[in-house]
């Protein structure tokens, strides 16, 4: 055990890479090549997601039942390095968890070189843990040889690269992530808004366009199209887990498939749609999958699009809940909290606001994703050179909105009611109500009636009689706010 000392006085072991050695905390399971990337890249404090992570251990089982399968790898082996994945997708818990032996930066080298040699020492040193032998020494004949010496390069990455691992990593990882997690969300969010649409059918309202008063539209209509915005976010999903579905492995270095098997690529694919129940496939062209992260901008682009979404029926509703007395309130939004330090009694849209703002950071991480992806920036020649950013950002897209749907359906929509008295109030009063009358008694006619009411703060229905512009009977037919919202039935 060395004494040497890293730049947080941690006691250490040495280990070796081609650079040389290296002193490495002595708690660590990583090796040198990690560690020069820890200290290559102080940039944000932020390691790359868990996720990520757990996508790597995945991808790893899959590679080496795929090597073992071609006969590359011996089964004592493959068994070895599958069991040293488990114990990384199950937590590491006892070892201090996931972020203490995968500690390097998002922003490292950008094709994630270093978390892919993060991962191959991790579970090398895993194996010399199952095996006896001290952590380090997995390149060390003194202490393992054949069958149980599993090499981070020879063995957890044989027929790899990094050039081909961290893009499937990060399909990996944000397919799961939105299979697991934000399509559930968006799924139980549709179903709510669909009940909603259903049960309030029957409440008309008067409709806004411009924020300014237009015909009347049913309450149900409004939340049939928040419903339908939720059901074409679950498809865009669907196109997304398809898009996400194709995979670089196998493409290695530039995409011609150096140092790998053939059939590699199929069968790490076949494990990958075993061990995670997305369908998986090998991309149609390799140098496309490593040269370009255009699937990723894609799948951004579409969560980028359901944030959009989002932030109009969370914007809707607090336009319609505002008040309670002096502003639009149609809608009674639950009270989840005081709103104010100094105002009693103050209640705030504070759910809505928190997805709007959720909703914004989605389309800033949509920026960063599209410029990672561009030609010149991080698309160069054969190989794209900003993934580590581009996964997290899009992962990071992936858990807000998922938190978003799921915090908007159970602390705002579920306990959402409508004020059917100030709905048939606002109706009533409303001057785009005259537009009904227009077949009867014309443009230029309605228009005057709608001015005059205003000027003369009556409702349309009082002028009309007063000015006997259409029989009394007619009239409560043609100014029947029900009858306008469904004018071909």
């Amino acid at each position: 055990m060395s004494t040497a000392l890293t730049s947080t006085n941690e006691p250490t072991r040495i280990e070796k890479d081609s650079m040389g050695e290296m002193p490495v905390p002595s708690d660590v399971l990583y090796g040198a090549s990690t560690q020069r990337a820890v200290l290559n890249f102080p940039i944000s404090g932020v390691p790359v997601p868990e996720s990520m992570i757990l996508a790597f251990a995945t991808l790893k089982t899959a590679t080496a039942k795929a090597n073992l399968e071609l006969g590359k790898l011996s089964q004592p082996k493959a068994d070895a390095i599958v069991e040293a994945c488990n114990t990384i997708l199950g937590g590491m818990h006892d070892r201090g968890g996931i972020a203490r032996h995968f500690p390097i930066d998002i922003f490292q080298t950008g094709s994630g070189t270093s978390t892919n040699m993060n991962a191959n020492e991790v579970i090398s040193n895993l194996v010399c843990i199952a095996n006896g032998a001290p952590v380090g020494s997995s390149k060390n004949a003194e202490y393992l040889k054949g069958d149980n010496a599993i090499h981070p390069n020879d063995d957890v990455n044989m027929g790899q690269s990094s050039n081909d691992t961290f893009p499937t990593a990060m399909h990996i990882a944000a397919a799961v992530a939105i299979k697991e997690s934000l399509l559930p969300a968006v799924t139980a969010l549709a179903k709510e808004l669909d009940a909603k649409a259903k049960l309030w059918d029957d409440v008309v309202k008067i409709g806004r366009t411009h924020l300014q008063d237009a015909t009347p539209i049913r309450l149900g209509q409004e939340f049939s199209g928040y419903a339908s915005q939720m059901h074409h976010a679950e498809e865009r999903l669907h196109r997304a887990l398809h898009t996400l579905g194709e995979l670089a492995i196998g493409g290695t270095a530039v995409g011609t498939g150096i140092n790998t098997h053939p059939k590699f690529s199929q069968l790490v694919a076949a494990n990958l749609t075993n061990a995670t129940g997305i369908a998986f496939r090998e991309a149609t062209n390799h140098f496309e999958a490593q040269h370009a992260k255009d699937g990723i901008v894609e799948v951004s682009g579409l969560l980028k699009t359901i944030a959009v979404s989002m932030s109009k029926i969370a914007n809707d509703i607090r336009w319609l809940g505002s008040g309670p007395r002096c502003g639009i309130g149609e809608l009674k939004l639950p009270a989840v909290q005081p709103g104010s330090s100094i105002m009693p009694g103050k209640v705030n849209p504070v759910i809505c606001e928190a997805v709007v703002m959720g909703a914004c950071q989605v389309i800033g991480n949509d920026t960063a994703v599209t410029a990672g992806g561009m030609g010149g920036v991080g698309s160069l020649l054969d190989l794209n050179v900003a993934m580590p950013m581009m996964a997290a950002n899009v992962l990071d897209s992936i858990k807000i909105l998922a938190g978003s749907c799921t915090t908007f359906n159970e602390k705002l929509l579920q306990g959402l009611e409508p004020d059917r008295e100030r709905c048939a109030e606002l109706i009533e009063g409303s001057l785009a109500m005259c537009t009904s009358l227009v077949p009867v008694i014309g443009y230029d006619a309605s228009s005057k009636l709608a001015y005059q009411a205003f000027a003369e703060g009556k409702t349309v229905r009082e002028l009309a009689l007063e000015q006997n512009l259409v029989d009394a009977d007619e009239l409560n037919i043609l100014l029947d706010p029900r009858s306008m919202t469904s004018p071909k039935e």
